[in-house]
């Protein structure tokens, strides 16, 4: 796609991956949080392959579509259905369809939820759908920068350089900041607000709505304490009984509001090199101003002792790191370690070839040679397969500590270049 930022649109990295589905596949659904830029993006792409523009958010075309499925896939050779988990059900006559003409690019979607996920549709479009999940806008795309660091981290491991001028005042701002595209540019009490709303408007009509939840009251004071917890490992049982509820009904709502976007559950990994592994998820929220503006944290603010930075920040990170995995060529996994001994490792990143990179996270500008030590003992157990360790902090320099361990600035995750 032609680049066209200074009509106020920000290029998105997910582009070139629809349209290269768009080629060969039948189906593309492009899904991720609501007002994360889905339907701004698909615009862009529609006016490039000629498809026409239908939102379920419509009600007229909501009713036609419920009222005649079936004629109305057939509208156009090629359509783009906005928001379709509003008529999950739709996927059926798609799926129809693209058997009867299986075109490439038949139909652009997108989603505000994990669709197949909420309703019960199996396998209704396997090997007929490929699915490309859109973030808030990275760091990167906000900059304009490349965003390889994770590709650039495999290939160079401890070889990997970058030289920051970013102030930690300036990850402040980006931490309470985020990356909606309608808010990020807002003044920071409008955009607090905004944030908030938001909040409130996901659960309210998606959470609840689409999955016959009547107790908002306990949904947002979950998202509240979720936000309190950002960088930490989560203990259901614990938390449901600070709700008053069972365990059960907070693992079902921990994974609606996943499934919505709201949140990211980092799992545990292991390769069972340490029976004293623990299992536990962490949590990050999928955008760290929603997190600060639940906290009711500024830039200013997060400056004072005792502020929530450390869990802010390592989300942040975390989150930013994430959205990378979209466009990478390694396409790991991505974990968190924690052992019975008091070993954690922030992130872990492995490849198909189960090759690690290992990631420590501080908000602090001064690296120290005990942030590396459970990543020292991660590699030796590891041994070959252990790429790099890094700290990632808010100073501005790379220095090493050790022939594989790395102290590296924040901003090189959207900034780093390959050699």
């Amino acid at each position: 796609m032609a680049e066209n930022r200074s009509q106020g649109y920000l290029p998105r990295r997910a582009a070139r991956s629809v349209l290269a589905a768009l080629a060969d596949t039948r189906v593309v659904l492009v899904n991720g949080a609501r007002q994360s830029g889905k339907s701004t993006l698909v615009r862009q792409i529609g006016k490039e392959t000629g498809a026409v523009w239908y939102s379920l958010d419509d009600s007229p075309t909501r009713d036609l579509a419920a009222s005649d499925p079936a004629a109305f896939v057939r509208l156009n050779d090629r359509m783009i259905i906005d928001e379709i988990q509003r008529d999950p059900e739709l996927l059926l006559t798609i799926k129809s369809l693209v058997d009867e003409q299986p075109n490439p690019g038949r139909f652009l979607l997108t989603g505000s939820a994990r669709v197949l996920g909420l309703r019960e549709l199996p396998d209704t479009l396997i090997g007929r759908m490929e699915t490309i999940e859109l973030w808030p806008l990275s760091q990167g795309e906000i900059d304009g920068t490349s965003s390889q660091f994770i590709d650039h981290a495999f290939e160079l491991g401890p070889q990997l350089r970058y030289e920051s001028s970013e102030t930690r005042d300036g990850y402040l701002q980006r931490i309470v900041r985020g990356g909606f595209p309608d808010a990020y540019h807002r003044p920071e009490a409008r955009r607090q607000t905004y944030l908030r709303g938001y909040v409130s408007d996901i659960i309210n009509r998606d959470v609840i709505q689409l999955s016959d939840i009547r107790r908002g009251t306990e949904l947002r004071y979950l998202v509240n304490t979720l936000a309190a917890l950002s960088g930490q490992t989560i203990v259901p049982a614990k938390i449901a009984t600070d709700l008053g509820v069972d365990g059960k009904t907070v693992k079902n709502y921990l994974r609606l509001l996943e499934e919505v976007y709201l949140i990211k559950r980092i799992p545990a990994w292991t390769r069972r090199i340490s029976s004293r592994s623990v299992g536990l998820d962490k949590v990050a929220f999928v955008d760290s101003g929603i997190a600060s503006a639940l906290l009711n944290q500024t830039a200013t603010r997060l400056r004072k002792p005792g502020a929530p930075l450390g869990g802010l920040f390592e989300s942040f990170v975390t989150m930013e790191i994430a959205r990378q995995i979209q466009w990478s060529n390694e396409h790991p996994s991505l974990y968190h370690y924690r052992t019975k001994d008091g070993d954690e490792v922030d992130i872990i990143l492995e490849n198909g070839m189960g090759q690690v990179i290992a990631i420590e996270v501080k908000a602090s500008t001064t690296p120290r040679s005990d942030d590396f030590k459970s990543l020292s003992r991660l590699e030796t157990r590891l041994g070959n397969d252990f790429i790099a360790g890094y700290l990632v902090y808010s100073g501005t320099k790379t220095l090493p500590f050790g022939p594989k361990m790395r102290a590296i600035p924040a901003s090189a995750l959207w900034n780093s270049e390959g050699e």
